[in-house]
């Protein structure tokens, strides 16, 4: 039996996770190889049928400060899948995203077990975001393959190195699931003259407390320059809903909280259905640039960590939500740090809401997206360079 280990931290890196794990059941399947998958990851990689040895959904965390609580916790796994894997060792190790936690684990793995293929998908976007003088290209020395799914990442890695392969990005293969805009609307009991907008503002425990105060506020404001404008509040993680409500509550918007076990079923339909979005930069942006959803992004973390990162670390980025980075230009509108203030939010989401042509211009830039981020067959295309890789290494 063939057995991989996929390791991954955060919502988004669960989702890209249990993607990649259907299609490398299916590629598996269709060689005849039986396959076992463990897996550092998410309830949706456990879903899509993966032995889930840990959750790394709660780990993730951006900045220096917010990162400190995590720190032990990280440590406590780190060590925990280092002895799994000296007991079991696997076949071949995926790493996605998540480089705080994958970093020492892809070093150990080569250090230890340097016959064992590791393979990086997803890789972190040091790409995009450069400290200091370039960035920090450390995968490189242990990973064996990198599956790019941004044409930039694929050369900025080739460049330096590293066997590439640019797959594209996998969200593409979810769009057929998309209903129409009538059958979107009717299913959530949406009326002629009502608007809807999605609030997306935390997939991370820090998010609750920098995010989503101006996000609900600005999406109260809205509502109340716009009384027909319905508020749905998918929650990305389980246990976000109570925070989420008590938020709603104090900023006195009218808004339905989905629980997280529901959220991914009624994500295509919300989007079909939506007429704005108020969101986290993060990968939800893609997601929701590829519906064809305006959107609105903010993102803050605590001023040590800002201060230390711009001051310390000369940390500097031309855009911060992917849709801008992919493109190269600001097509959604960021507002991040001091600038994240509730009036900046309504001031940038109103023309969205109002103007045809302002809605236009942006699904224009969609348009324009979408050709830069591959063609379906995205997972189908990562399992099968996996598999490739790793099945002459099979031990029995």
């Amino acid at each position: 039996m063939t057995h991989l280990l996929i390791s991954t931290g955060e919502v988004s890196g669960d989702l890209q996770g249990s993607l990649l794990i259907r299609a490398l059941h299916g590629e598996a399947a269709s060689r005849g190889v039986s396959l076992r998958i463990s897996a550092l990851g998410g309830p949706r990689m456990e879903a899509a049928g993966a032995e889930l040895l840990a959750d790394t959904a709660p780990l993730g965390a951006i900045g220096l400060w917010e990162a400190l609580p995590l720190v032990w916790p990280t440590l406590r796994l780190q060590h925990k899948a280092q002895r799994w894997l000296a007991k079991n060792p696997p076949d071949g190790v995926v790493l996605i995203d998540y480089m705080g936690g994958n970093t020492p684990l892809g070093r150990w793995v080569k250090r230890e077990r340097p016959e064992v293929p590791v393979l990086y998908y997803i890789a972190p976007q040091e790409w995009a975001f450069r400290i200091g003088e370039g960035g920090t290209t450390r995968l490189i020395g242990f990973s064996d393959q990198i599956l790019a799914i941004f044409p930039e990442e694929a050369r900025f890695y080739r460049e330096r190195g590293a066997q590439v392969h640019w797959v594209g990005h996998p969200l593409i293969d979810t769009l057929g699931e998309l209903p129409s805009r009538e059958q979107a609307r009717q299913q959530l009991g949406l009326a002629a003259d009502e608007s809807l907008l999605l609030l997306l503002p935390a997939s991370r425990t820090q998010e609750l407390r920098w995010l989503v105060p101006p996000l609900v506020a600005a999406a109260a404001e809205l509502q109340r320059r716009h009384p027909r404008l319905r508020v749905i509040v998918p929650s990305a993680q389980a246990g976000f809903e109570q925070p989420l409500q008590a938020a709603i509550e104090q900023a006195g918007l009218r808004a339905t909280v989905l629980e997280a076990s529901l959220a991914d079923a009624q994500r295509p339909i919300l989007c079909a259905a939506a007429d704005l979005a108020l969101t986290k930069s993060g990968t939800v942006n893609l997601e929701l640039a590829l519906r064809g959803v305006p959107q609105v992004v903010g993102y803050r973390v605590s001023w040590l960590t800002a201060f230390m990162a711009k001051q310390l670390l000369r940390f500097r980025v031309e855009h911060i939500s992917p849709v801008n980075l992919v493109l190269g230009e600001r097509l959604v509108p960021e507002l991040l740090q001091e600038d994240l203030q509730v009036d900046r939010l309504v001031a940038e989401a109103l023309p969205l809401l109002e103007s045809p042509a302002a809605r236009q211009r942006v699904q224009q830039g969609y348009a324009r997206l979408r050709q830069l981020l591959g063609e379906p067959g995205v997972t189908q295309r990562a399992a099968r360079l996996i598999l490739d890789a790793v099945l002459p290494t099979c031990r029995g």
